[in-house]
């Protein structure tokens, strides 16, 4: 899910980068450059939140850290 979401933005970014340079594009592809970028943004904190909630050793030391 991790180099899914990557990808997506490298794609976008490629994208965005050569919309800008030709200058020649509709609204709609702003559109739909910031639709794919929302999903792979989406994407990386899915798996940003799954490891988090699959980590025992991060919920070992949230519970055992002296504060």
């Amino acid at each position: 899910m991790e180099k899914t979401g990557y990808i997506i933005l490298i794609i976008v970014t490629i994208a965005w980068i050569i919309a800008w340079i030709v200058g020649m594009f509709e609204n709609i592809w702003l559109g739909i450059i910031g639709l794919v970028t929302i999903v792979g943004l989406g994407l990386l904190f899915i798996k940003a939140f799954t490891d988090r909630l699959a980590s025992k050793k991060d919920d070992k030391y949230s519970r055992d850290v002296k504060k």
